[in-house]
């Protein structure tokens, strides 16, 4: 089993390195704001992003004047925004793959064998003759008429 090699503080040390009283990230672990790790034993063991989520959250309430409350809410709009950029970017690869084989075309067999057809535009119609050219072994997919 991998151990984490993450920095944890104990409540002490974080709220020092937060700037706040410890009794405060207590609270603020009551009500959600910011949930600390936990030892087997229960302790709260903070991490440097939980601490500088906990400046923020001083930063909001007192230059912004933002109730805890909304701060709260702020904090759960931003990680909806970032799992969901996250997720945007996912599809996107996802898609790139896609349509990096449009225009493919495969036919198959009843043997369950797939094939790739050629693509074969038109150059030339002549109105009311269709000449369809035969390559024994090959399906050929027309191009738009251009007439």
């Amino acid at each position: 089993m991998a151990r984490s090699m993450e920095t944890l503080y104990v409540i002490s040390v974080a709220a020092e390195l937060a700037g706040m009283h410890p009794q405060t990230l207590r609270q603020y672990d009551r009500i959600g704001l910011v949930i600390p790790k936990r030892t087997k034993g229960r302790g709260r063991r903070y991490s440097a992003e939980d601490i500088a989520e906990l400046r923020e959250i001083q930063r909001l309430s007192q230059e912004e004047g933002i109730n805890l409350a909304g701060i709260k809410r702020l904090l759960e709009l931003r990680r909806d925004a970032a799992r969901l950029a996250a997720e945007n970017q996912r599809l996107r690869q996802r898609l790139a793959v896609y349509e990096r084989g449009r225009g493919r075309v495969f036919s198959a067999a009843p043997t369950g064998e797939v094939s790739p057809l050629t693509k074969f535009p038109l150059s030339r119609v002549v109105r009311g003759q269709e000449l369809v050219p035969y390559l024994p072994g090959q399906m050929i997919i027309w191009g738009e008429n251009r007439g």
